[in-house]
């Protein structure tokens, strides 16, 4: 069937819901060949996924994912991206991950090791000395105790080993950077997705809505990144309540001061990890702070737990302020106190 949909895709046919749902079936069961994944990936790059094909293909991946067993998922989250941005900042959506779940949010934070960013979310956990957990059930007890879990990517998308060495190959970005995080294995229904490119965002929204998520925000820094930034305004799509909305967000309207990009770059995962204690321990520079501050703020307003972006700032500025987020990193490391940097 693939090479036959192939044959008629590169004459500028695109793919129904359910073709490119049993496409990705095949992939995920090692029937599809290298050069056939390749051709794939590189007409979707060259002419864009359509809606019904990524609604078809995220199908397929949470139909072979191994999932979070008992979980109810309505107010847990996720904070990721898609990647692939380019600008080398600290491990942002970890470090916002990490405060919010400090205000009892369960976080499902789904990630993996660095592969086009210099610090992937495994490895700055890693070094943090924080807990991956291997198993659905240690994600499960992770959220009860801590509401915090990371699920690193490999461990529950075994079958994408079938299309890794094809991506190692072409090098490029391709429709599994958009797929990653719609395939969530706790299915997390409110999240804040980062995306490299804000054309996406609108396709992505539609395809969660489709997929019955309740709350999320699909977020593009005008700088560059795929975050809320704190240098220029960013581009959200809003998926809330089955309708989709599209606006614009400034630091200034919240009170921020506009921040410098350079202050949030880092050039190894090391680097990255010292950024995210400074922050936690309040003595790191007033854009890395703010930062994690906004993109924190969204995330306690997809939880539910804040009225607004606004209000969610203003929890995760008191959390920080009051050594709440600090007191709670420590506890997920195992240690009571630290004066390093004191």
């Amino acid at each position: 069937m693939l090479r036959d949909l192939l044959k008629e895709c590169i004459e500028g046919r695109t793919l129904t819901e359910y073709e490119a749902e049993t496409i990705m079936n095949q992939i995920m069961r090692g029937e599809a060949t290298a050069s056939q994944i390749a051709s794939l990936l590189s007409m979707l790059r060259l002419r864009g996924e359509t809606v019904d094909e990524l609604t078809g293909f995220a199908k397929a991946m949470r139909k072979h994912m191994k999932a979070i067993p008992t979980l109810s998922t309505e107010h847990v989250i996720d904070t990721c991206g898609t990647g692939g941005d380019g600008v080398s900042s600290f491990n942002i959506s970890t470090a916002t991950a990490l405060v919010v779940s400090a205000l009892g949010v369960k976080v499902a934070k789904h990630g993996n090791r660095a592969v086009s960013s210099k610090s992937g979310s495994a490895d700055v956990l890693e070094y943090l000395g924080i807990p991956i957990q291997t198993t659905p059930e240690d994600v499960s007890d992770a959220l009860e105790k801590y509401s915090m879990s990371f699920l690193f990517a490999p461990n529950y998308h075994s079958a994408m080993r079938h299309a890794a060495e094809t991506r190692r190959e072409i090098g490029f970005r391709t429709a599994f950077n958009l797929l990653g995080p719609l395939s969530n294995p706790a299915r997390c229904k409110r999240q804040v997705i980062g995306v490299y490119d804000t054309k996406f965002a609108e396709k992505m929204a539609k395809t969660l809505q489709r997929l019955g998520s309740t709350h999320v925000l699909f977020v593009t820094g005008r700088d560059g990144l795929d975050e809320i930034t704190v240098t220029t305004e960013t581009d959200i799509v809003e998926l809330k309540n089955n309708e989709i909305f599209r606006y614009t967000i400034h630091p200034h309207e919240f009170g921020l001061p506009i921040g410098n990009l350079v202050d949030i770059q880092t050039s190894s995962v090391e680097q990255s990890g010292e950024v995210i204690k400074s922050i936690f321990h309040r003595v790191s520079n007033e854009s890395a702070t703010n930062i994690v501050l906004i993109n924190a703020g969204a995330a306690l307003y997809v939880s539910g737990i804040a009225s607004s972006i606004h209000q969610g700032i203003i929890l995760a500025k008191e959390a920080l302020d009051s050594y709440q987020v600090l007191y709670h990193f420590l506890s997920l490391v195992g240690k009571k106190e630290e004066h390093r940097y004191a």
